[in-house]
């Protein structure tokens, strides 16, 4: 019987050289790199943005990267650099990066020029995820990569402490059992009133996000890892958002997009805000993503770890290119809106929404995968 508790699970203390080691599994002599992303990247010079309080996630780039490679704990897996590197940060999730950059001794680069061709792997660790544009990048310079935005203490000594070849194993079992589903229907339960929203898979391979990233192929882990995932091929029904000031608004949904928002409780405003957005930018309501968690983490209070727990559900929004689909950043009418944006359902998350039954259509038969928020016996017994 798989244990679904997090607080029983006993973690071992945070590596990055067992990080690094399991994940991209080196031959010796790569060449790393660090990239953060400031307000103000010109305050990467000295370290200087070590003097903001605030930039947590960007410390952990200091402290737990670049100090490992100064005190040469990486030097056994042939690993050397280490160098960080400053871009202005994008504001949104997975638009693309700038081409300017600054390092540590206050000097302007050019990251197509002076970075992504000399070096063999790069760690992103960041306040908004950077997956897709390093996704595309590492496909043209032929890098290896890992993001890891958001980091935070929990995600350190959980997410970014398992083994992640245990972690690929479970993830792949669960692949194993819900690939090339038809579709899934997800009811979400609302005041009292049930909202279904159905996601077409067409048979399609599902995919997974399991942390390893080794061989010779460019490619780019996003970190912590654990979910399976499909890339819509289309969507009808309606489901609920709930916005980050606490308005929770229908979606209605058609031809494999968010059409329009009707206002359930809160802010017309903010659903105003988003009708203009999809009216003026339809690509930003497609629906680029429907992925499910595959691991016991416990609540880091991080989408990046948060959506790949056991039991929880996204969807997305927009940008889909970096997993497979159709939809790049030149399709939007405007750069800004190119994001790839996950809309997370968990207890813990989105209290106002339960998620009732996730429902899998495969082989003629339909499966329910998850209930009030927990795994099936279904799920668990691929498990076990």
């Amino acid at each position: 019987m798989i244990n679904l508790d997090p607080n029983t699970i006993e973690y071992p203390p945070f590596s990055l050289h067992r990080l690094l080691k399991t994940v991209f599994e080196p031959e010796g002599g790569e060449k790393v790199a660090i990239f953060i992303d400031l307000d103000d990247p010109t305050q990467v010079k000295d370290f200087a943005f070590l003097n903001d309080a605030s930039l947590t996630v960007q410390k952990y780039a200091y402290e737990v990267f670049h100090k490992a490679f100064e005190r040469g704990e990486l030097h056994e897996l042939g690993l050397s650099g280490g160098e960080v590197f400053a871009y202005k940060t994008t504001g949104g999730s997975n638009l693309d990066l700038p081409d300017e950059g600054y390092n540590t001794a206050g000097e302007q680069v050019s990251f197509e020029k002076d970075v992504y061709p000399n070096y063999d792997i790069i760690l992103c660790v960041s306040t908004y995820s950077a997956t897709a544009p390093l996704t595309a990048h590492a496909k043209q310079f032929g890098f290896k990569g890992a993001t890891l935005h958001g980091l935070n203490e929990v995600i350190l000594n959980s997410g970014l402490s398992i083994d992640y070849n245990h972690v690929s194993s479970t993830t792949e079992a669960l692949r194993l059992g819900m690939t090339k589903a038809d579709a899934f229907e997800i009811d979400f339960v609302v005041k009292e009133k049930t909202y279904t929203l159905k996601l077409v898979c067409n048979g399609q391979e599902a995919q997974k996000s399991h942390g390893i990233c080794r061989g010779k192929e460019p490619d780019v882990a996003n970190l912590p890892a654990g979910e399976v995932y499909y890339v819509p091929e289309g969507a009808e029904g309606d489901f609920p958002m709930l916005y980050e000031d606490g308005t929770l608004g229908i979606m209605k949904v058609s031809g494999g997009r968010i059409q329009h928002v009707e206002l359930l409780e809160g802010s017309q405003a903010t659903i105003e805000e988003h009708n203009a957005k999809l009216k003026s930018d339809p690509m930003t309501g497609e629906l680029g993503e429907l992925g499910f968690g595959s691991q016991i983490y416990p609540v880091s209070g991080r989408d990046i770890q948060d959506e790949k727990i056991l039991g929880t559900v996204h969807v997305a929004t927009g940008r889909s290119d970096h997993l497979g689909g159709h939809l790049t950043p030149d399709l939007f009418n405007e750069h800004q809106n190119a994001s790839h944006d996950d809309i997370l359902f968990a207890p813990f998350k989105t209290k106002p929404i339960h998620v009732a039954q996730v429902r899998m259509f495969k082989d003629g038969q339909v499966t329910p995968v998850i209930e009030n928020y927990k795994p099936t016996s279904y799920l668990t017994n691929l498990l076990d």
